[in-house]
């Protein structure tokens, strides 16, 4: 599977604009600011339902636009094509269509066109807080198992009433565990079953991770990822009710799996401190490239992979192992985005794979 076709209308800084990809090598060069990489977060609409960037769809209106609309063609192994499209005008809901048919959920379009993306912003991964992490697990974990998707979602419903009684019951001086209880069983045997897949994925995940990262280092560092989690265990429900006295207290949920995080280490160190920014960037890659693997395997089929200002900050030897590894036939479809045209030209001629090279702004 592979985007053949992309239209893009009022979207960012394009008014118009069409493009028909390589089913490899895709590169969009050009300076800083021309747009590329609003190419590659119109493409992450296609698998994603939003933007990769913003949660305000929007914001991403072209200014003097009343809307924007992303239509992506995908040609399948079997060459039948589907049409996936995003319609987003200003003060209403966004409408996303598959094959011309709307979605009642946009959940239920989560996983058919699976996709990775690497990005200078994946640095946050390791200096941003637990929050980031958390989300990054469930996109990881939701593009291929729905259930553990609605789990999550009712989850986080369940929290939200939870935390809204514990505020009212805060500001009226006033208690009733009675009418809490419905909410903690939720939240327990939720968090019970998303703590156990989170856990039983990253026991799949970690290797894969740990030899990509051997391989763009060539072997010269250690690294890992730990899960801290509250939400598993015999003990768990105990201690969910015993941490009742600090929820009322700071009239919020204080524990469950929506405080749970991952420690990324090198050499048993923790990478935010001790990690240079290559070694930073390195980690975050392996990390992408393993869930592109892990997606693949689970899928069936290769996801796209999208790699924004990726070359910079990394050395020759890591550039030159990145590029070999995405040039394999283990991967499929690629956009890459850079500023510097020569630098792709050299690279892509040298190793004599199919590849189109777009230049932005357009012509």
């Amino acid at each position: 599977m592979y985007l053949q076709k992309l239209i893009i209308t009022g979207f960012k800084n394009y008014s118009q604009a069409e493009f028909v990809f390589s089913e490899k090598i895709n590169c969009f060069v050009g300076n800083n600011g021309v747009g590329k990489t609003n190419l590659l977060d119109a493409i992450h609409y296609l698998s994603f339902c939003k933007s990769c960037f913003t949660s305000l769809d929007a914001q991403n209106i072209r200014h003097g636009e009343d809307f924007f609309a992303i239509h992506g063609s995908y040609r399948r192994d079997d060459e039948t094509t589907d049409l996936v499209q995003c319609i987003q005008k200003k003060n209403q809901r966004k409408r996303f269509l598959f094959n011309k048919k709307e979605y009642e959920r946009l959940a239920d379009h989560i996983g058919n066109f699976p996709l990775v993306m690497i990005s200078p912003y994946d640095r946050d991964l390791i200096n941003d807080g637990s929050e980031l992490r958390r989300k990054y697990i469930d996109s990881v974990i939701s593009q291929f198992d729905k259930f553990y998707l609605d789990d999550l979602i009712q989850y986080n419903k369940a929290l939200f009433q939870r935390n809204a009684l514990l505020k009212s019951f805060g500001e009226q001086h006033y208690f009733d565990a009675v009418s809490l209880e419905p909410w903690d069983e939720q939240m327990i045997r939720l968090g019970g079953q998303i703590s156990h897949k989170r856990d039983t994925f990253l026991q799949q995940f970690i290797p894969l991770f740990q030899q990509y990262y051997r391989f763009l280092s060539n072997g010269s560092e250690t690294v890992g990822i730990r899960y801290v989690t509250q939400g598993s265990g015999s003990s768990y429900r105990d201690e969910f009710k015993a941490a009742l006295a600090k929820d009322r207290a700071a009239q919020y949920c204080t524990m469950g799996v929506h405080k749970d995080d991952l420690e990324f280490v090198i050499d048993d160190y923790p990478v935010k401190k001790l990690g240079s920014q290559g070694q930073q960037k390195s980690f975050v890659i392996a990390v992408k490239l393993a869930q592109f693997d892990y997606t693949r395997n689970i899928k069936g089929f290769k996801p796209v992979l999208l790699l924004d200002d990726v070359f910079d900050k990394l050395d020759d030897l890591r550039v030159s192992q990145l590029i070999k590894l995405v040039s394999e036939n283990s991967f499929g479809q690629v956009f890459i985005t850079d500023t510097s045209r020569e630098r792709i030209i050299s690279i892509f001629d040298a190793m004599e794979i199919e590849h189109e090279i777009f230049s932005i702004p357009l012509d």
